[in-house]
């Protein structure tokens, strides 16, 4: 027997390894035209974070990008003269409270659409779907003439319930997909027990939905924090308006424009959704398997 045999029968598990295919002339353009591609897009994103970045702590901070004079008054005058502190407030007030309404209702909402048959039910998904297809440009005009008829115009209350009402159809579709992938037996178990719905929502469904849960909380956040139409819309005093709304009047009313102070609002405007995001981030893969499989 020779030596290739006799290696043959020692290590029959031995992996074989296949050599690549040389690439033609043309894949090979394909390829770097690729890589250029991806490159470009990169750098589209990159540049406008790095200037945001370089000119928040530049002293002579500037529309164009160039390496910074380091310093960090822009953040002290920042927090100590500009209204900071007062917008941030207002739109971690908007943003939370937005974010828990939408959570608590589409939490019990998606529940009760999983697990409830009623006269209707199919109809009332597919609006609660096409909510999230009008533009928001087309209802603004009519939520602000129930807010003015309701009276709660010019008021973070008001501005609460409008984002909440906008944010609940896609909240609503998360939690109950997210239900529809929990057996009814293991409830059915919790009742033979002498539990009540509620209580086997409370120790079974609940926990079980935590990962959409946490998705659907940031998904929530994110889109009462970086809205700018409704608040624009709906608030006329300055004192309550979010930061965003800041940060368009910081840029447009003045001829000469604060290039360093108006970066350095803009970071700190991105530092509650990049914490929220590395607090659930674990969340979301979990989420978006949650109605993969079901069983």
């Amino acid at each position: 027997m020779s030596d290739t045999a006799t290696r043959a029968l020692v290590a029959p598990n031995h992996p074989v390894r296949l050599s690549k295919r040389p690439l033609t002339p043309a894949a090979r353009i394909n390829r770097v035209l690729i890589y250029v591609l991806v490159v470009i897009m990169g750098l589209f994103c990159l540049i406008p974070f790095a200037w945001l970045v370089f000119a928040s702590v530049d002293e002579n901070a500037s529309s164009t990008l160039a390496w910074p004079e380091f310093t960090l008054q822009h953040y002290v005058e920042l927090f100590t003269e500009a209204q900071t502190l007062q917008l941030l407030g207002n739109s971690l007030i908007i943003a939370v409270g937005a974010t828990a309404l939408t959570i608590l209702l589409g939490t019990l909402g998606g529940y009760a659409l999983s697990r409830f048959r009623f006269p209707f039910r199919r109809s009332f998904m597919f609006f609660i779907l096409l909510i999230r297809v009008v533009p928001p440009t087309a209802t603004i005009v009519p939520l602000y003439l129930i807010v003015v008829n309701l009276g709660l115009n010019d008021s973070l209350f008001g501005l609460v319930l409008v984002e909440a009402a906008a944010l609940l159809p896609l909240t609503l579709w998360q939690m109950k997909i997210a239900v529809d992938s929990i057996p009814i037996e293991l409830e059915e178990a919790a009742w033979v027990d002498g539990g009540t719905r509620f209580r086997a929502f409370r120790i079974i469904v609940f926990p079980l939905v935590g990962p959409t849960l946490g998705a659907a909380a940031m998904f929530a956040f994110m889109g009462a924090w970086g809205d700018f139409l409704t608040p624009l819309v709906l608030l006329q005093s300055p004192e309550l308006y979010p930061l965003s709304i800041g940060l368009f009047y910081a840029f447009s009313e003045f001829n000469q424009v604060n290039w360093g102070v108006l970066t350095a609002t803009a970071m700190i405007y991105m530092v509650p959704p990049t914490v929220l995001y590395l607090l659930v981030r674990k969340y979301l893969f979990k989420a978006s398997l949650s109605g993969a499989v079901k069983g």
